[in-house]
C-alpha cells in the first residue's frame, strides 16, 4: 500500500502541482517520451537550464527502497550524481555538501517523517522544496567550479608571463609582439574575471599561454638585452609562427628586412621549400613550426635560424 502512494505522489511531484510553493518553482515542460532507450534525454526546465531528475530511475529507486532499515533518506539531484561521477575528486567538499545541498537534504528528510506519519500533502510540500533547493546546489556548484576554472587559468597565464619577462628570456625586447600580446590578454583575462565572466576569462588566460608559444629562452652565456658583437649572417632558416602571433605567409616573410625586403620574392621561397608543404601546389598553405629554407638572391651570405633578439643588416 505503501509503495502504491508512494508512486502516486511521484506522479504528482514529477509532472507538477499547484501547491503553495508553486510561485518559486520554474514552470515544467510538457513531458517527452522515447520509444527506446538509446533516444532518451534530459529534460530541462524552460528557460532555466536546470536538469530534471529521469523519472524511470526515481520510480526504480523509491520503489525498491526499504523504509524499514533506514532512519533517513539522503535527496541527491541527478545533475549533482552526474557531475560527481565525471569531477567528484576535483570538487571540495565544501563545494559539494554547500548550503543548498544541505537544506535539500534536511526536506528530504522531513518529507521523508511526513509521508511516514501519513501527512501526504505536507510530505509533497517538503518534496517540491527539496527539488528546487538542489537545483540551486547545482547551480552553485557549477559556478564555483567556472570560477576555479578561470583562477586556475590566470594563475598559469601569469606563471608564464613571469617566466617570459625574466631575465632568461627577455620577451618584451626578443619578442616584442609575442609579449604585447600576451601581456594585453592577460589584463583582458583580469578585466573579465573582475565582470565575473568566467568563460571569457579562461579564453583571455589561455591566448597569454599561445602567444607566448614560441618564445625561447636567450642563448647561453649571451646577455639577452645586448646585440651579438660584430656583423649577424642573414638568417638560412625561419619556423613558421602562428598567423595570430606574426601574420606568417610566404609574401609576408619574403618581405621582412632579414628575408628579401621584398614580398613579390615570395616565389623563391615557394620553390625552395615546396617538397615540405603539406600540399605542394598550395603556396598558401604554410603550418606554424615548419621550418622554411631562405636561400641566397644576391650572392649574400646567409646562416642558421632567425633569431628575434638579433640584430641584421638589411639586404641590399
Amino acid at each position: 500500500m505503501k509503495r502504491v502512494i508512494t508512486l502516486g505522489l511521484l506522479v504528482i511531484l514529477a509532472f507538477g502541482t499547484q501547491g503553495v510553493f508553486a510561485q518559486e518553482m520554474a514552470d515544467l515542460p510538457e513531458p517527452v517520451f522515447f520509444d527506446t532507450a538509446a533516444q532518451k534525454a534530459p529534460v530541462l526546465y524552460k528557460d532555466a537550464g536546470f536538469w530534471l531528475p529521469d523519472f524511470d530511475e526515481v520510480v526504480y529507486y523509491l520503489w525498491n527502497f526499504d523504509y524499514a532499515s533506514t532512519d533517513r533518506a539522503d535527496f541527491y539531484s541527478i545533475a549533482s550524481l552526474a557531475a560527481a561521477a565525471s569531477s567528484d575528486s576535483a570538487i571540495p567538499g565544501s563545494i559539494r555538501n554547500n548550503k543548498y545541498f544541505i537544506e535539500s537534504v534536511r526536506l528530504t528528510n522531513l518529507a521523508q517523517a511526513a509521508f511516514e506519519d501519513g501527512d501526504y500533502d505536507l510530505s509533497t510540500q517538503y518534496s517540491q522544496q527539496a527539488v528546487y533547493q538542489a537545483q540551486l546546489s547545482d547551480e552553485y556548484v557549477t559556478l564555483q567550479l567556472k570560477i576555479k576554472a578561470a583562477n586556475d587559468a590566470i594563475a598559469a597565464a601569469k606563471a608564464r608571463l613571469d617566466w617570459a619577462n625574466s631575465s632568461a628570456v627577455n620577451a618584451s625586447s626578443r619578442y616584442p609582439t609575442e609579449y604585447t600580446n600576451a601581456r594585453n590578454s592577460y589584463n583582458d583575462a583580469i578585466g573579465y574575471r573582475g565582470s565575473e565572466r568566467w568563460d571569457d576569462a579562461v579564453d583571455a588566460a589561455n591566448r597569454v599561454i599561445n602567444a607566448l608559444a614560441y618564445v625561447t629562452e636567450a642563448p647561453p652565456n649571451q646577455p639577452p638585452s645586448q646585440p651579438q658583437p660584430g656583423p649577424t649572417p642573414l638568417p638560412a632558416q625561419y619556423t613558421v609562427r602562428p598567423w595570430a602571433i606574426s601574420k606568417d605567409c610566404l609574401w609576408n616573410i619574403a618581405g621582412r628586412p632579414w628575408a628579401y625586403g621584398d614580398p613579390k620574392q615570395w616565389k623563391l621561397l615557394y620553390n625552395a621549400n615546396k617538397a615540405k608543404l603539406p600540399q605542394p601546389n598550395n603556396p598558401d598553405l604554410i603550418h606554424p613550426g615548419m621550418v622554411l629554407d631562405i636561400p641566397s638572391i644576391k650572392g649574400e651570405t646567409r646562416s642558421g635560424m632567425w633569431d628575434a633578439g638579433a640584430t641584421y643588416s638589411p639586404l641590399r
